[in-house]
């Protein structure tokens, strides 16, 4: 296997204050250490405020990490090639959100590789049409703007956008959650197709158990801001160590016993 991503020791503070006479308050993430191999999804759960949503943040750059290393890993060969490319992308939630309702897909995609790369404008229309069609849109929604989209195309157009500069590793932080079943179950096989042929990475964020064990070949389990356990995703869910880990993978059951109990 080889190696793309060491994270060695990272830590970062973060100091919120939520008003002028509020007190300050403040998180502390870390350290964090793991290492990703390429092709291979690491999934990151926990409780709401355990520090995963900024620990994928300071993966892609984000945040910077207050001390530790992220080192992005490739050999000789591929060195010049992707002296361009940006090799770890991020889906947020709500990534769409982001894009001026009022702008093109494509003249925000335009944008995005007139900043990054040296293409031509036809090139960035070929680069930009091929992506598309590669997360299972059509060449035409090139010209399609936000409100024209459903859910699901939406989620495929963060997905592309996050493609564009064909990075090796994506962040998605909880990418599925606004999703409804089918067609969350249609973009997670899209993105186990695209990680087959493309070789991605992939570190997935998620409060949904169910699919982290459909997906992932590691788990990382998060509390206060440290890994408290991780393995491989079948290991850690058949024996789960820790306290948190046991009360997250039980309520997972229960809720595919209370499904089958309905039916």
């Amino acid at each position: 296997m080889t190696c793309i991503l060491r994270v060695n020791e990272m830590t970062y503070t973060q100091v919120d204050s939520s008003g002028l006479f509020a007190p300050e308050s403040i998180f502390k993430l870390g350290p964090i250490t793991f290492d990703m191999n390429e092709g291979e999804t690491i999934a990151i759960i926990g409780n709401n405020g355990s520090g995963k949503t900024l620990t994928g943040k300071a993966l892609a750059g984000a945040i910077t990490p207050s001390s530790g290393s992220i080192e992005f890993l490739e050999n000789n060969a591929e060195n010049e090639a992707n002296r361009h490319k940006h090799p770890i992308r991020m889906i947020l939630q709500h990534s769409v959100d982001s894009m001026n309702p009022a702008v093109s897909i494509g003249s925000v995609f335009q944008n995005t590789l007139k900043l990054n790369t040296n293409l031509s404008e036809a090139q960035r229309q070929q680069k930009i049409e091929d992506t598309l069609v590669m997360v299972g849109l059509l060449r035409e929604h090139y010209y399609y703007y936000r409100h024209m989209l459903s859910d699901g195309q939406q989620q495929r157009v963060a997905l592309a956008r996050a493609l564009l500069l064909d990075p090796r590793i994506i962040v998605a932080d909880e990418p599925f959650a606004a999703l409804d079943p089918s067609v969350r179950s249609q973009t997670v096989n899209l993105i186990l197709d695209l990680q087959k042929n493309l070789g991605l990475g992939f570190v997935f964020i998620s409060h949904n158990i169910g699919i982290v064990r459909h997906v992932s070949d590691r788990v990382l389990v998060m509390d206060d801001g440290k890994i408290i356990e991780q393995g491989k995703t079948s290991e850690v869910f058949a024996n789960p160590k820790q306290a948190l880990t046991q009360k997250l993978v039980q309520a997972h059951f229960n809720l595919v016993e209370r499904h089958f109990s309905l039916l």
